[in-house]
């Protein structure tokens, strides 16, 4: 499987770019539904695209089964990435889970409860500017008509791009009959960080998700010749750019967190001459929720003195994860684990988080990375831990499906 996905959206940097609704994505689409196909799971698709594909041998169908009380147990992630991005930030998670349901099956179980493989469409929001779509517009986090008015670096509307590839825009929105079939969901996933390298652990369990946003920040100016225009009569939208991206790097660490400015878009964009506009994004995280807010008020209190106009494009409180469930989870890998699984916090937003929000009990895996690098080439795990993770998700899922997911 992994060979398969390796060349699906690869670039000369050795990174990947596998944005929602392209050409790439359908590759993927295709297949995670050859995959399924493969394995006689039961694929399904919600009303925003996102992908389910479910095991079920009991009697009756999963909606019968859920009708009877017994609600699904989903495992996965996603397949799309951000710009040049690293191969296992999401598909890692596609493939464990496949790899766990093989797993089962091979040892002959029997789920007591529906099991379903997920891939969420756009969680990295890579094209559209909006973190884990899929799953935000599935549980009624993000409004169609915003997702559908949300535009690429092209133009291109969301709408447009559902349309080119061959779906109907006017479908999409909540769907309470497809979160209504997934009574627990566990997301795998390779780690973001270095803590696992310093525990000397190959996975961890999931505590929390960091409190995260991103705002969007637009500086007037005028635009005029480089050379001509006297420094004293410029209005050069560039400056106040320029003071947000020190003030985010010193406002951060001054308050324990942690703020990043990673694009910028100008016009009119030319060597010689004076910017009229320049739009930066801000990206802000931290464990403590209210520094995370200072921060982002005292960075666009600054810029608004510049003359910014700052729009919040997205914010998603602490997400603490199901502790029930994270104890489970713990209580099952501590068994045969030489050492005790070590429990972790993450600074990065996953699908997982915008389930629990929405009130499915959820919990993730992480897997080592020894290079503690993400959303980059550089990104990696090592063979032994992935099929590390890959145990440890069987193990649990067998143990959710053989006594409920409750």
């Amino acid at each position: 499987m992994w060979a398969d996905l390796e060349p699906v959206g690869r670039v000369g940097s050795g990174g990947y770019r596998r944005f929602a609704w392209t050409d790439e994505d359908a590759t993927l689409r295709e297949w995670f539904a050859g995959e399924c196909t493969r394995r006689r799971l039961d694929l399904t698709e919600d009303r925003v695209g996102n992908q389910w594909a479910w095991w079920w041998d009991g009697p009756g169908t999963v909606d019968d089964a859920v009708a009877a009380g017994h609600r699904g147990v989903a495992v996965g992630s996603h397949l799309d990435s951000v710009p040049d991005g690293g191969a296992f930030d999401g598909p890692l998670g596609v493939v464990s889970a496949l790899a766990a349901v093989d797993e089962l099956r091979a040892a002959g179980v029997r789920p007591t409860v529906p099991v379903a493989v997920v891939s969420f469409v756009d969680e990295e929001g890579a094209r559209f500017g909006i973190a884990c779509a899929g799953s935000r517009v599935l549980t009624g986090q993000l409004a169609p008509g915003r997702a559908l008015a949300l535009t690429d670096a092209d133009g291109t509307t969301y709408a447009d791009a559902l349309r080119a590839a061959g779906r109907d825009p006017e479908l999409l929105g909540p769907d309470e009959e497809a979160l209504r079939r997934v009574g627990a969901f566990v997301e795998l996933h390779v780690e973001q960080g270095r803590a696992l390298v310093d525990l000397d652990a190959p996975v961890a369990v999931a505590s929390d998700i960091w409190p995260h946003g991103r705002w969007r920040l637009d500086f007037p100016g005028e635009a005029n010749h480089a050379g001509t225009t006297r420094l004293a009569d410029r209005r050069d939208a560039m400056i106040g750019y320029a003071e947000l991206v020190l003030s985010a790097r010193s406002a951060a660490a001054s308050r324990g967190c942690v703020a990043t400015v990673g694009k910028v878009r100008v016009t009119p964009g030319g060597v010689n001459a004076i910017p009229s506009l320049v739009t930066g994004w801000l990206d802000a995280r931290g464990a403590d929720e209210a520094q995370v807010l200072a921060l982002v008020e005292e960075v666009t209190e600054g810029a608004r003195r510049h003359g910014a106009e700052v729009v919040r494009e997205s914010w998603t409180p602490t997400t603490v994860l199901d502790a029930g469930l994270a104890d489970r989870l713990r209580a099952v890998l501590d068994r045969d684990a030489a050492i005790s699984v070590p429990v972790l916090g993450t600074g990065a937003g996953h699908d997982a988080g915008i389930l629990a929000t929405a009130g499915v009990p959820s919990a993730m895996l992480f897997v080592r990375n020894p290079t503690g690098v993400s959303h980059s080439p550089a990104e990696h795990a090592e063979r032994d831990d992935c099929h590390a993770g890959v145990q440890a998700l069987a193990d649990c899922l067998r143990d959710l499906v053989g006594r409920g997911p409750g």
